[in-house]
């Protein structure tokens, strides 16, 4: 019930539920979309070609070793669970389903603009001027110095540096949060490769994946809890001219660092994990003797999944849901027991024993704005669009929690929040503006998601330009280079190998020169193809999305029709009601004219100059009149 939110707490809150409603909504065709994604991908699961090919057993391909020295050659169809669960996510579905996100994005974008400007037509929020920021610390200096002495730049500068290199030490710690998972991983994986147990050595990259998730997850739930409070502080130190000056400088700055925390541990899973891993015989050391890890044999976007349902899921859980129901029930509960001891103290004869609506309004929790809100629907909208084609359930999981979300607002604000002020706000401000933004980056993410972390752009290079009939057939053999294993450097040989037979060439995942060629190990044509493949699709996915991005923007107008047809209607009206109003104070002028011709000439000059002043005063009051309506009606 949008209008009856608005008459209670006022336009500010009334919007924030519309806007919620609103992305509530369109998260549902979205979702279904998804489901068919999906489902494609699990109709499809038997007949992909690569992931037979991995799976068979007869021609099963040799591997290097995962590590050195503890770990032994293995055969890749010992993948073949990764790789079927691979083609549910990585399959030409997906790169359908991001134009479409994309598209959806831009149409919700649209969407909400139309719906904003209609309530504003209809709860009158035009022409709001911003009213100037009650800061206490302000106030104080402001009438002890008489307005006299105000902040210049000089005064100014000093908390601006701080704030920048507050930011710039904030993110270094998230990037270094990251790295010490990233770390954590390459160590606990060299640690259990060594283990004598069969089962936890089969099992090291499921125990490693889901072990770091977790930690990734703890250190984003507890850096987003301080970012807030040193977004709070760094923006109370630049000491804002108003109220909306200061709000939108910390969202500013808490959504930069949030934004950093929660997707950071996803984009090096991403772009990042398995870029430098180097070749065998070659490989990039770290930490004196810790090879840099690997993708899973199926591609790193089943562990780009894994990593982006387990955060999306444990924010949305934890810190949107558990957070919001039982931090406020515990400050209140803390309230209620320190005023019973103080009653208890004072022991007032004339205290009611029963207390009064006033007393049980005092005791709920303070009202502290509407960022926090904004800001886990905002994270939330980054998780389905940015990485979407690498997790079409993510609209399906963000529909459900939203429905939760809604009933847990409505309960928080009606029931265990104290009333807030009504504000007058015609728009929802600066975060309109970081959701376009999200929507544009989005389109640049998934293109790179697509050709660089999923295997659909070598999949087309191999079928239209290497595969003798045009299918799949002989995919993994393309995509596995041969290695000489008399070339491994001493001491990384593997110790007391029980492979089944003896190894003299084994592969891995690369486009390189085999060891009988002039050029061994060198990058091979191949490569070169899929690369240029891969930067082209993105710089045409991007211009396609884009420019469909814009053409569902252009077709879709602002303002309904309906209102627009109203504001012209009332316009009409206006200028009709002027026009009558000085056409009848001309025929009063007109008349009084006629009625001094038979008097003398100087008496008559007299009042016509009486009659010109009138008439020039009627035409400034009209001009006032119709610039003051002009303003009215602007929407």
């Amino acid at each position: 019930p949008i209008d009856l939110i608005r008459k209670y707490f006022g336009e500010k809150i009334g919007l924030y539920f519309a806007w919620l409603g609103l992305y509530t909504e369109f998260l549902i065709p979205s979702s279904v979309v998804g489901i068919i994604v999906f489902l494609y991908g699990c109709i499809t699961m038997e007949s992909d070609i690569p992931s037979k090919e991995m799976c068979d057993q007869e021609k099963a391909f040799t591997m290097c070793p995962l590590c050195d020295k503890s770990c032994d050659y293995w055969n890749l169809s010992t993948a073949c669970a990764t790789a079927r669960a691979s083609h549910l996510f990585d399959n030409p579905a997906t790169v359908f389903f991001s134009i479409f996100m994309a598209l959806w994005a831009a149409m919700f974008l649209e969407q909400w603009k139309r719906l904003q400007m209609r309530l504003g037509y209809f709860w009158d929020l035009t022409g709001l001027e911003e009213e100037e920021f009650s800061n206490a610390c302000l106030d104080l200096c402001v009438l002890q110095q008489d307005e006299k002495e105000k902040l210049t730049w000089r005064d100014r500068t000093p908390g601006y540096l701080v704030n920048v290199a507050s930011i710039l030490f904030m993110i270094t710690l998230t990037f270094s949060a990251v790295f010490g998972v990233t770390v954590y991983r390459i160590t606990t994986a060299a640690a259990l490769s060594i283990s004598k147990n069969e089962s936890t050595r089969s099992n090291v990259r499921v125990t490693v994946t889901a072990t770091a998730v977790i930690i990734n997850l703890v250190v984003i739930l507890i850096l987003d809890e301080i970012y807030g409070a040193v977004a709070k502080w760094l923006t109370e130190m630049e000491v804002p001219k108003t109220e909306k000056t200061f709000e939108e400088r910390l969202i500013l700055k808490a959504f930069l660092l949030k934004f950093v925390n929660s997707y950071a541990p996803i984009f090096y899973v991403a772009f990042f994990k398995g870029r430098f891993v180097g070749r065998p015989g070659s490989y990039v050391y770290v930490f004196d003797g810790y090879r840099m890890e690997e993708c899973a044999p199926g591609g790193c976007l089943m562990e780009l999944c894994i990593q982006l349902s387990i955060i999306m899921l444990g924010k949305q859980l934890i810190q949107n849901n558990l957070f919001e129901i039982g931090i406020p029930k515990l400050k209140m509960l803390f309230r209620k027991l320190k005023d019973e001891r103080t009653e208890k103290k004072e022991s007032d004869s004339n205290h009611s024993k029963h207390p009064q609506q006033w007393d049980l309004d005092y005791m709920l929790e303070p009202f502290t704005g509407l960022t926090p809100e904004y800001m886990e629907m905002i994270i939330q909208f980054g998780f389905v669009t940015l990485f979407v084609a690498s997790f079409p359930l993510a609209p399906v999981f963000a529909l459900l929690n939203n429905v939760i979300e809604v009933r847990l607002d409505a309960k928080k604000f009606v029931s265990e929040l104290r009333r807030p002020d009504t504000v007058r706000e015609k728009d929802i401000g600066i975060w309109y503006n970081i959701l376009s933004g999200i929507g544009k980056f989005s389109v640049i993410i998934n293109a790179f998601v697509i050709s660089v972390t999923s295997d659909f752009i070598p999949r087309l290079v191999y079928q239209y330009a290497y595969s003798q009939n045009g299918t799949m057939h002989g995919f993994i053999n393309h995509t596995l280079s041969y290695f000489n294993v008399s070339h491994l450097k001493s001491g990384t040989q593997p110790d007391n190998s029980q492979f089944e037979h003896e190894v003299i060439f084994c592969r891995y995942k690369d486009y390189r020169e085999p060891p009988w060629s002039p050029n061994q190990y060198e990058f091979s044509k191949q490569y070169w193809s899929v690369l240029s493949a891969r930067l082209a699709f993105v710089i045409l996915f991007q211009n396609l999305v884009m420019f469909l991005s814009a053409l569902v923007d252009w077709m879709i107008p602002d303002i309904p029709k309906d209102i627009s047809e109203q504001i012209k209607k009332e316009k009409s009206m206006l200028v009709d009601f002027f026009l009558k109003e000085e056409h009848e104070k001309l025929k009063l002028i007109e008349s009084f004219i006629m009625r001094d011709k038979h008097r003398n000439k100087g008496e008559t000059k007299g009042r016509r100059n009486r009659a010109a002043s009138f008439c020039q005063f009627s035409r400034s009051q009209r001009g006032s009149f119709t610039s003051f309506s002009s303003q009215h009606t602007e929407v």
